[in-house]
């Protein structure tokens, strides 16, 4: 897999589009979601349980979608998709303002989620079926490292804001989440209008007909051996990788105040932003699996760390190197998709392996959140055991994803 030359500044159009989209959308969700735990917890009292319950179904509602989601854009289009989806997760966020209780924060989570079921798969595929496969590694890193560099600005608004009206508590008080979640509109609004007027369709009435002929259901079975052991590897990584609201969860139990969260957090998102173009054109040169066997080696050394931190200032580090395993990971995993494939079944390609992330997320935050806390009258295991689990599982998909040696089909543009 040789990379082809040329940066940044060579990908084309559909790839800065959708590029800013999702720096602009980050923004706007970094504001508020990685309070959202919080606010659970520290305001309205819920369990982790219960936390992990709103999250696990989120995702998982999210995941579903994209499946159907990534199949119809190969019928229909990719750009009418993605853009609705940014449209719906916009309209779900002044729900969060209003909410009072733990049901209307899960209804404004699920909501939110279904906008970015709609648009994950259709806006993966569209970047690949704009970039040739000798830099669709660089085009995905530069991709996620355009998304978290926004993670990075909403982090650093909510810092502000943080400081501006509660200062350093270690709880977060009420008033904080629901200025944030007006301010997070604005960027939003912009992210809807970005892909929107920046994108253009890729999919033409030719290459959607042979689509529709060339998708049989279930669609699933029809991609190819090779992608659905990917995708079975990829399910034993995800049923450890529990919701990152655990990680926020248990920064706080180690004794981080509010704002010193999101300062781990903005760091966490800086360095994700800077490993995750390089490692992706790392991934065009050597190959998509040494890098993402690096990072879920990273991921498994990292869940142990979390299991047996301490101090405050051991998380604070954790988050840093957490930081590196997405970096080497998402977007290295998203180009393997498009190499296991034909072009004519990405958006299918990409709502399968969307959805196998995201339903297994139910199942691994409820684990997680009862292993935790336990439920009912028992007590659990206590805040280390999801982080073991999830070491464990990463350590076994690791080695799965290296002695897999798989036929890549996907190589034209």
């Amino acid at each position: 897999m040789a990379a082809e030359p040329g940066g940044v500044r060579s990908l084309p159009r559909n790839v800065w589009a959708a590029s800013g989209a999702s720096f602009l959308t980050d923004i706007s969700s970094e504001m508020i979601l990685n309070l959202l735990p919080l606010f659970l917890s520290n305001v309205l009292g819920v369990t982790t349980a219960v936390i992990g319950f709103v999250e696990g179904v989120a995702e998982t509602t999210s995941s579903l979608l994209k499946l159907v989601a990534g199949r119809l854009s190969d019928r229909v289009g990719r750009k009418g998709l993605a853009v609705s989806g940014y449209a719906i997760s916009t309209l779900a966020k002044p729900l969060f303002a209003l909410a009072g209780s733990w049901p209307v924060v899960a209804g404004a989570r699920w909501a939110d989620r279904v906008g970015k079921g709609v648009r994950t798969a259709p806006r993966d595929a569209l970047v690949a079926d704009s970039i040739s496969p000798g830099q669709r590694g660089l085009a995905f890193g530069f991709h996620r490292a355009a998304d978290t560099g926004g993670a990075v600005v909403g982090l650093g608004i909510a810092i502000a804001v943080v400081w501006w009206v509660q200062g350093g508590g270690l709880a977060l008080e009420p008033q904080v989440f629901t200025k944030l979640v007006w301010i997070s509109l604005v960027p939003a609004v912009l992210g809807v209008l970005c892909l929107a007027l920046g994108a253009r369709e890729t999919r033409g009435p030719e290459t959607r007909a042979a689509a529709t002929a060339a998708a049989p259901a279930p669609a699933v079975r029809g991609l190819g051996r090779p992608f659905l052991i990917f995708l079975v590897i990829v399910g034993v990584f995800e049923l450890g990788n529990s919701a990152d609201a655990f990680l926020v969860l248990r920064a706080q139990e180690r004794g981080l105040s509010v704002l010193e969260i999101l300062w781990v957090l903005l760091g966490f998102n800086a360095v994700y932003t800077v490993i995750s173009a390089p490692a992706g054109r790392l991934s065009d040169r050597v190959g998509r699996r040494p890098v993402l066997v690096a990072g879920w080696l990273l991921y498994a050394a990292v869940y142990l760390g979390f299991a047996v931190a301490e101090a405050p200032w051991h998380t604070a580090i954790l988050y840093a190197f957490y930081g590196a395993h997405y970096g080497l990971s998402y977007g290295t995993a998203k180009a393997l998709v498009a190499d296991l494939v034909p072009a004519e079944r990405r958006g299918a390609a990409y709502g399968a392996y969307a959805a196998t992330v995201g339903i297994l997320d139910l199942p691994a935050s409820l684990l997680a959140g009862v292993l935790w806390q336990g439920i009912g009258g028992w007590s659990g295991f206590g805040p280390a055991a999801p982080f073991w689990l999830g070491a464990a599982l990463a350590g076994v998909a690791a080695v799965a994803l290296a002695l897999w040696r798989p036929q890549l089909k996907g190589q034209s543009p």
